[in-house]
């Protein structure tokens, strides 16, 4: 199985490094920099990792700096990445504990998160059996909410686990989620890891597998969940939705209650990262696309409220 995705150890954050998959290799983080660095590079992802990054990189600098100073490398960690909110409800709620409290704080965070992944999986099986019956379903997902978004189980990959548990699990499609390839790169990894019967498909093919039946339901996670309903998730959800309403199956997300943003009346508020370009105009730092090329790279794209058959929390369910 798979080490934590963050945790902390003698004064240093300890990362899996999520660029190097599917290598699995961890990285050490000593200092703010490093980790506004592996924020943005992606080293540490997933929305709900975010908030345990945010938290630990509070207390990481705490053991240093107090007053402005501190205030001033929070906010530098909590402006690393604008679409996820958990990233600064994270840092928010470790500042909010003092420079004393700061680590105590974050650990807490950091087990809080592996109690409410367990707790939205068994919802979000639960929720599906009813939706779909009780029968073995292909489950449908994109971009990456397991382990390695997480802390140690996942997000919609722990609905998939404890489907698989309940013996109600057949198939897993995961798209590969262009343009950094983190569900084949990373979902796969964790499927395999798991031994679950996977497939993973195009994100062009992912509307057309849906219209053709081969799957039961979508399952995603989420980056931000707008006041209204309206959610954030890794580019390409959007479609994805579409085509579940095309074909009547259930599309449910899946998140904790730290990604409902009430600040945020609706998914037009949700400011979406632009990544660089050349992610899309090459692979593997080779450029594919010829010289004078230019392309748009948004991270994130906005499901509206009235696309999405249920939101799972570790508390409720939500059909917005």
């Amino acid at each position: 199985m798979l080490p934590r995705t963050i945790d902390w150890d003698d004064g240093r954050i300890v990362l899996v490094d999520q660029t190097a998959l599917p290598d699995l290799r961890t990285a050490a983080v000593r200092t703010v920099d490093e980790l506004v660095d592996a924020i943005r590079r992606l080293v540490v992802r997933g929305a709900p990792a975010l908030g345990v990054a945010g938290a630990l990189g509070v207390a990481l600098a705490a053991r240093t700096l107090d007053g402005a100073a501190l205030a001033d490398a929070a906010e530098r960690i909590a402006a690393a990445r604008p679409t996820a909110v958990n990233l600064r409800w994270g840092v928010e709620r470790a500042l909010a504990a003092g420079p004393g409290g700061a680590l105590a704080e974050a650990l807490a965070i950091r087990d809080a998160d592996i109690a409410s992944c367990h707790a939205i999986g068994r919802r979000g099986a639960d929720l599906l059996a009813a939706l779909c019956g009780d029968r073995a379903l292909r489950i449908h997902t994109h971009c990456n909410a397991g382990a390695l978004a997480c802390v140690e189980w996942g997000t919609a990959l722990g609905v998939v686990r404890d489907l698989r548990a309940d013996g109600r699990l057949e198939l897993v499609v995961a798209d590969e989620t262009r343009p950094l390839l983190q569900g084949a790169r990373i979902t796969a990894v964790e499927l395999v890891a798991l031994g679950v019967p996977h497939r993973v498909v195009a994100d062009g093919a992912a509307a057309s597998i849906i219209a053709r039946g081969l799957v039961d339901a979508v399952v995603v996670g989420a980056d931000r969940i707008a006041a209204n309903g309206d959610v954030a998730n890794k580019i390409g959800t959007y479609p994805l939705a579409l085509a579940a309403a095309r074909a009547g199956i259930p599309f449910v997300v899946a998140a904790p209650e730290s990604t409902v943003d009430l600040d945020t009346p609706d998914g037009a508020h949700i400011e979406i990262e632009e990544r660089d370009p050349e992610e899309v105009l090459g692979v593997a730092g080779r450029r594919t696309a010829p010289a004078g090329s230019d392309a748009w790279n948004p991270a994130f794209d906005v499901t509206p409220a009235d696309l999405v058959t249920a939101i799972v929390t570790e508390r409720r369910t939500w059909e917005p």
